[in-house]
């Protein structure tokens, strides 16, 4: 009875948000070429800008144009390249070793082995993969796959804490077991987009424009500040 009460709230906010932005997918990340590229991408954009983890792209790209030169290059030699993007060891390290190991499993260094998964499967496939967690591998289904899939980034994990369907300190991997369980597939794509818009411009972390908000009439902070009717 929870769970279809919970999915009932994920349908109205999805609902009230598209009638305000829309119902298209709308990707704010990284532009690349195929779903193996996008995967190093979106491991360069975590805790960084845009514009930084664009850049390290672009320097790692032109640097190393196959990812076999990457795994054969020295961890030193990327850290130098990506160091624009920011917490270059850690990354360099870690790109590295997502490398070999999908080489490892698909045999290649690409990912057509998962066009053909359902997302679920896919989706254990990528994160079995130790420096895959749950919102890369989502950000990799959903943009580079065109699977159904519901990243979710900090704008989103912060409106949905507050409207009380998601909580702060639940673990990412909960967190995305959640959302994949209770938003109907047709609407996570429009969903995710929305919550970063919606987070970008109303429901900042700081002073929230509660009066603004399409979600007002359903969450418990509008309503504590006064602005629900």
């Amino acid at each position: 009875m929870k769970s279809a009460g919970l999915r009932k709230d994920f349908a109205r906010v999805c609902s009230l948000l598209q009638r305000r932005f829309g119902s298209r997918q709308v990707f704010f990340g990284p532009k690349v070429g195929n779903p193996l590229d996008l995967l190093v991408a979106t491991i360069l954009s975590q805790n960084t800008s845009d514009a930084n983890s664009s850049r390290a792209f672009a320097e790692l790209k032109k640097r190393f144009p196959r990812w076999e030169q990457v795994i054969e290059a020295s961890e030193s030699q990327v850290v130098s390249t990506i160091k624009s993007g920011g917490l270059a060891n850690l990354k360099a390290r870690r790109i590295k070793q997502v490398l070999s190991e999908v080489e490892r499993k698909a045999g290649a260094l690409n990912l057509d082995c998962l066009e053909q998964m359902t997302a679920q499967s896919a989706r254990e496939w990528l994160t079995e993969i130790k420096g895959i967690g749950p919102k890369t591998a989502a950000v990799v289904l959903a943009f580079g796959l065109g699977k159904h899939a519901m990243p979710l980034d900090t704008h989103c994990r912060r409106v949905l804490d507050r409207l009380g369907l998601v909580q702060r300190r639940m673990p990412d991997a909960k967190a995305h077991a959640l959302v994949e369980e209770l938003v109907e597939d047709k609407m996570k794509g429009a969903c995710h987009s929305n919550l970063i818009l919606l987070g970008r411009i109303v429901c900042k972390p700081v002073k929230p424009r509660c009066e603004e908000c399409p979600l007002k009439t359903v969450c418990p902070l509008g309503s504590k500040r006064g602005t629900a009717v």
